[in-house]
């Protein structure tokens, strides 16, 4: 009789568990990922090194082709998390939309020559047939057709030949000399300078010759402000995670090693540029200065595209960046100190 029962109560708490789900389960963080994003990098460390169960959480990976995917399933809340910019952030809350941004990286794209060409400074790009990547709304384009008009009175739009494209066939055109320069994005322009091509410049020092000073990140985690405020710890264990992952990668040689089959080459030469890049863009701080100097940038933005990039406000959104603590009076906000 005895045995009946204790077979009866164990079948019961099997049914129950296949009904209701293990009580201990981690909380699940949904997150879109590009196929070809330094993302994955990121999420394969945390697997390998199980910094999810270490900060408690578990992630379900959304594969997504486009960037714009990204955006559809956060707008359809078919993922809790995607990285886009600050700028779509903001339009979004202008729009009614709780999206809020927390970096990511601050690595920028660069605008790349070949060895020993003829363009020694922005104003010898005049005449010149300039690829890039990103399409006409490209923020480091918007940014340096501004950088033109102010030092140079140039108008690129106007004194350059432009070639829009997919940035592999942007890289292939350059490679094969048929553009004279690429603005493109970061990885890509690590895999042209590890193969013998130069950066003339890059996002960064784009904005510090406009006068920004701060380095700010480029693009980050997009979530909902209000998931993100009932899921703090989630959130805040997913972070932490992030940053231990990319100081493993960064400073480990075989965290590093681990996740090379993820850069698509076979050359050791642009696996070393590509970390190097990559590291550069670690968040080194993320406070008022930096906050301050993306409203001026996205003023600039404005100016410079109007509405098309920016929306119809010309000035960055309240919310736009999340708060993981609030002090009164004193707003602090930065990553976990192993990320400085």
């Amino acid at each position: 009789m005895e045995r009946r029962i204790k077979t009866g109560l164990t079948g019961l708490l099997c049914l129950l568990g296949i009904l209701v789900g293990p009580v201990w389960a981690e909380p699940t963080l949904r997150i879109g990922v590009l196929a070809y994003g330094t993302l994955n990098w990121e999420l394969e460390t945390i697997k390998q090194h199980q910094l999810d169960q270490k900060n408690g959480f578990q992630i379900t990976q959304r594969k997504l082709a486009t960037p714009q995917a990204g955006k559809i399933a956060l707008l359809s809340e078919a993922a809790d998390v995607i990285i886009s910019d600050w700028t779509w952030v903001s339009r979004q809350r202008a729009a009614g939309r709780n999206f809020t941004f927390w970096p990511y990286s601050a690595t920028s794209g660069a605008l790349v020559i070949p060895r020993g060409s003829s363009i020694k400074e922005l104003a010898d790009l005049s005449g010149k047939r300039i690829g890039i990547a990103g399409g006409e709304l490209d923020k480091n384009w918007l940014l340096l057709t501004a950088l033109a008009k102010r030092n140079e009175n140039l108008d690129l739009n106007i004194s350059v030949e432009k070639i829009f494209g997919a940035p592999p066939l942007l890289n292939q055109q350059l490679t094969q000399g048929n553009l004279d320069a690429l603005l493109t994005y970061w990885h890509y322009a690590a895999r042209l300078e590890a193969t013998g091509f130069q950066e003339l410049m890059n996002g960064q020092v784009i904005l510090e010759k406009l006068g920004v000073e701060p380095a700010i990140p480029t693009i980050g985690y997009v979530f909902r402000e209000d998931w993100a405020e009932n899921n703090r710890s989630l959130v805040d264990g997913f972070l932490a995670a992030t940053v231990e992952a990319k100081n493993l990668l960064c400073e480990s040689d075989p965290a590093w090693q681990a996740i090379e089959p993820l850069t698509r080459t076979e050359l050791s030469q642009v696996r070393n540029q590509l970390r190097k890049s990559y590291c550069a863009g670690r968040i080194a701080n993320w406070g008022k200065k930096e906050k301050s100097a993306i409203a001026e940038v996205f003023k600039l933005l404005h100016e410079t595209a109007g509405p098309r990039l920016t929306g119809r406000s010309p000035v960055l959104q309240p919310g736009t960046f999340w708060s993981r603590q609030t002090i009164p009076n004193t707003e602090i906000d930065r990553p976990p100190a192993s990320a400085i």
